[in-house]
């Protein structure tokens, strides 16, 4: 099952996008249904709301009158959150059994209006935002609800910022354009990414980087990517997670890399890696097969101490090397120490692009580079030390 976070500002166009994906076979599961099923007369809910705020809030036939508990709690900090405690632990238990009545091969979409202020992305496999100008969605809000230009900028400016959303978002889809443009788009998204995603998911399959070798020069949108996956990893590792940091080529600024994004976690030991394969796996992470060892580096020879974990990622437009190794391992601390020398030194940085392009030009394959990269590793490793020596480097 593959799990996916929909949202967007208000007059954005969500609705659409949730539409497209449903009549595409997703379950879309409506977080603003959600909040009123749950408060619907003869629920539980609706009795500690009335209990909480009065009955000034019921319609005369006995529901929940909306627009008169907008009233009570709108500018209301205070009342507003004594209300989000009686409604959002109610739509969360109702949102898990609608996911767990999904099929095991279901692509389940969460169209949630405001899943990025609730903090929610990382529970997701994926998030796609949904996004357009301000003057659009005012435009939209106007003319097909009823809404003055004030209210709309209003309803706007209530909401997280178009940055913060972009800042969640995996998938970004714009819709200033006509809704053909966005029907387009969104069934894209639904053949290329979310259809293989899901597969990878449910057969814990990692999705791997094509044949060959290709280098790329440095992408600024590395580092966000990065943080969407490290936010995923902590949640589904919970307090095993000791540390995850962005290493390898992708993390050091200005470096020409293979578009791999490689994260370190860190655990105790071996046992707690064996124990978060498959949480992991559930989270978009799964194992790849095979005992897995970084190259034994001096004053640290024992291969025992570089055994790791290694687990891919199953997003197909997102390769990811997962390195999860133990803390009594000298391997995490070398892969950082690696990292931040060649942020400190360009010299070292640009010689080390130098010979990627030189592999890349001989037409090797993934495995045949990464074993011609060794002897430079050997090299360049006693420069490195020395570097952290002098600075007093610690990771």
């Amino acid at each position: 099952m593959l799990r996916v976070g929909l949202t967007g500002g208000i007059g954005a166009g969500k609705s659409e996008v949730a539409r497209r994906l449903a009549g595409h076979g997703a379950v879309v599961i409506d977080a603003d249904r959600v909040a009123r099923e749950v408060v619907a007369p003869g629920t539980d809910g609706l009795a500690r709301v009335v209990a909480e705020f009065g009955p000034q809030v019921l319609a005369p036939d006995g529901s929940l009158d909306r627009a008169a508990l907008a009233s009570v709690v709108f500018g209301d900090d205070e009342r507003r959150r004594r209300l989000e405690a009686i409604v959002h632990p109610r739509v969360r238990a109702r949102t898990a059994e609608l996911v767990a009545a999904a099929p095991p091969d279901a692509i389940v979409v969460n169209d949630v209006p405001l899943l990025v202020e609730a903090g929610l992305a990382a529970t997701y496999h994926l998030v796609v935002v949904v996004e357009a100008t301000e003057a659009t969605r005012i435009a939209r809000l106007v003319g097909s609800r009823g809404m003055t230009e004030e209210q709309a900028r209003a309803r706007i400016a209530a909401q997280a910022s178009d940055e913060v959303r972009r800042a969640a978002a995996d998938v970004l889809l714009t819709n200033d354009g006509p809704l053909a443009d966005l029907y387009a788009r969104v069934d894209r998204l639904w053949r290329d990414r979310l259809v293989p995603f899901e597969e990878n998911v449910r057969l814990r399959r990692s999705a791997r980087p094509p044949e060959g070798v290709r280098i790329v020069p440095y992408d600024p949108a590395w580092p966000a990517q990065y943080q969407r996956l490290a936010a995923r990893l902590r949640h589904a590792a919970g307090g095993v997670a000791q540390r995850i940091d962005h290493i390898g080529s992708t993390a050091v600024p200005d470096l020409a890399a293979r578009d791999i994004i490689d994260i370190q976690l860190v655990v105790p030991d071996l046992a707690a890696a064996d124990a978060l394969a498959e949480p992991l796996a559930e989270a978009g992470f799964p194992p790849v097969e095979g005992e897995w060892h970084d190259s034994p580096r001096p004053p640290y020879p024992d291969p025992a101490a570089w055994r790791k974990r290694l687990h891919g990622g199953a997003d197909p437009d997102r390769i990811v090397n997962l390195h999860v190794r133990p803390a009594h391992g000298p391997a995490w601390r070398v892969a950082l120490l690696l990292r931040d020398f060649w942020r400190a030194d360009p010299a070292a940085r640009d010689e080390y692009a130098a010979l990627k392009r030189r592999l890349r030009d001989e037409g090797l394959t993934a495995t045949g580079y990464a074993e011609r990269k060794e002897p430079w590793f050997d090299a360049v490793w006693p420069r490195a030390r020395r570097w952290a020596e002098q600075t007093g480097w610690a990771p």
